[in-house]
């Protein structure tokens, strides 16, 4: 009865075309005057020219859909830094944020995993506020950034990321700025202030029509269980909890669910990467409110973050495929949910190395099984991985790039190198221990009164840490031939980036490179490294800027 009655009423309308016209008239006055949009967030798409994606982002079995019911590959990129101390993404002190986007929307990208921290986004503190060595504020529109906390930061990525037509995921990477915890509660966070931030998120961008989603929890690792169901450990429970009461403030963002390390009952895999194990989905799956707006998203990466037994095996590279369908593609190909790869990374893409087979394997697998993804990384200073970007943050690896071009609508021509003004090939510095650091002595120039330098340990491990050299020009005038000394005992470098270190004992000099070598006011350099411990005393000394 109710669909014929109004059915009735559509052919009154018609009847009367001044009346609907009137009507609509009198909505629009509405809207601008009470500030009200005519549609909500799941009716419309993004206003941007040329994006042909629809939001909100909904599931259906392994796919991935648009508002529209149109099949979406996600084809992402991962630009960290709200997550560690300078709670802004980095670069912004080489790079204008608007810039930054538009680069990563040119070379054929579509979404952003944008890391967070919840000490970043919780904190008022004036102290830990973006400041001058996070964000040169003199570089176009960065100014825009000036006096923001991270969350207001956050908020200006995002709204230009929207304008240029990217989608944002937002990902729960750490507690605190210093690592990744085991799980989502600790590092003096409990899990109601985990899921407080992302209530909090939920509700700040439930208008903001490209952030996509919640990836949850990055790397559920170590006591992290899936299916054991203690509560104390079990993720999966978790991501429930945590799932529900996002989709209950907003039902249109995606749940993006990664899997544990172990601790899985009956697993067949004896080893996975943190993150990496969705081997128990298939008997505990993730239970939502909305079950279609589910996907599950596994980490995995090569030697060159950890040499896993597996990469000398004799079948490689072909024992990957079996690890990749026990570990997580299963779910994808018995069509119980979309796989979304949250990252994978590495610094070699050639077919001769065991890494770069790996990543040639990967990227194939992702292109043969149509996955999502979202690459490690954007940042050139990822330690393990290096980025698309070079140590300049405005060259790019070309070879990666190429290779991740057979994923991606943007071929990286030699014509849009061109264009975009990137050095050529053989003209591309690299961050690779074996060429930055280097045994010859060097004479130390004279103290310089308008530079300072401040060592920033950004991150912490049983075994090892990395270091961030941030050098600030606090005069007027232009600083040219500059050098960093330190001097550092029981340690030993093995990544380094925007600078190339020179070893004399236990004493380092570090000299800019080309584009580094001049530095204007108030500009700030970022020079680091990360180094394996040798003992107790392994942290820089005596910093000088000569």
């Amino acid at each position: 009865m109710r669909y014929i009655s109004a059915k009735k009423k559509r052919k009154k309308f018609h009847r009367h075309p001044i009346f609907i016209v009137t009507l609509a008239a009198i909505f629009f006055l509405i809207s601008i005057f009470t500030k009200v949009p005519l549609f909500t967030h799941s009716q419309r798409a993004m206003a941007t020219p040329g994006m042909a994606i629809q939001t909100p982002l909904s599931t259906r079995g392994a796919k991935i859909i648009d508002a529209k019911g149109k099949t979406v590959l996600l084809r992402g990129v991962n630009w960290f830094g709200i997550e560690t101390e300078t709670q802004v993404p980095q670069g912004l002190w080489q790079r204008d944020y608007k810039d930054m986007l538009s680069q990563i929307k040119q070379l054929g990208y579509n979404l952003i995993r944008l890391p967070y921290s919840v000490q970043a986004l919780r904190s008022d503190s004036p102290a830990l506020l973006p400041d001058a060595t996070s964000i040169n504020y003199a570089i176009g529109s960065n100014k825009d950034l000036q006096g923001k906390t991270p969350v207001e930061v956050m908020d200006l990525i995002i709204q230009e990321a929207e304008r240029q037509g990217l989608l944002i995921l937002l990902d729960s990477h750490r507690l605190n700025n210093q690592r990744i915890p085991e799980l989502w509660y600790g590092d003096g966070f409990t899990e109601a202030d985990w899921i407080d931030t992302w209530k909090m998120l939920a509700t700040r961008y439930k208008n903001q029509a490209n952030v996509i989603g919640a990836d949850l929890k990055n790397e559920p690792h170590g006591k992290a269980s899936w299916g054991t169901g203690d509560l104390k450990t079990d993720w999966r429970l978790a991501a429930e909890r945590a799932g529900n009461e996002i989709l209950a403030i907003n039902p249109n963002w995606l749940i993006v669910v990664e899997g544990v390390e172990k601790n899985v009952p009956n697993q067949v895999l004896k080893i996975h990467w943190q993150g990496g194990n969705l081997e128990g989905v298939k008997r505990y799956p993730v239970r939502l409110s909305r079950r279609n707006k589910l996907v599950y998203s596994p980490h995995d990466y090569g030697p060159g973050v950890y040499n896993q037994p597996y990469f000398a095996d004799k079948k490689f590279p072909e024992n990957l495929i079996h690890r990749w369908q026990i570990g997580f593609h299963y779910i994808s190909s018995q069509n119980l949910a979309p796989i979304l790869i949250g990252e994978f990374g590495g610094r070699q893409v050639d077919t001769k190395s065991p890494e770069g087979i790996w990543q040639n394997k990967l990227v194939e697998y992702i292109k043969q099984k149509n996955l999502s993804f979202a690459y490690w990384s954007w940042n050139p200073n990822s330690a393990d991985t290096g980025g698309i970007l070079l140590d300049d943050w405005h060259s790019v690896d070309i070879p990666k790039q190429q290779l991740l071009s057979q994923l991606l609508p943007v071929k990286l021509t030699p014509e849009l190198i061109a264009q975009m003004g990137r050095k050529k090939l053989d003209e591309v510095e690299t961050s690779n221990t074996d060429k930055n650091v280097v045994n010859l002595p060097l004479p130390i120039a004279s103290n310089s009164s308008q530079l300072q330098a401040k060592t920033d340990i950004y991150s912490d491990w049983d075994t090892g840490f990395c270091v961030n050299f941030k050098i600030s020009n606090q005069s007027d005038k232009q600083v040219t031939n500059w050098q960093l000394s330190f001097d550092m005992n029981q340690a030993s470098i093995n990544k380094s980036w925007n600078g190339k270190f020179i070893k004399q004992g236990q004493k380092y000099i570090v000299n800019p490179l080309d584009w580094g070598k001049i530095i204007e006011p108030n500009q700030v350099i970022n020079i680091g490294f990360c180094a394996q411990k040798l003992g107790l005393d392994y942290q820089p000394k005596n910093l000088k800027v000569n």
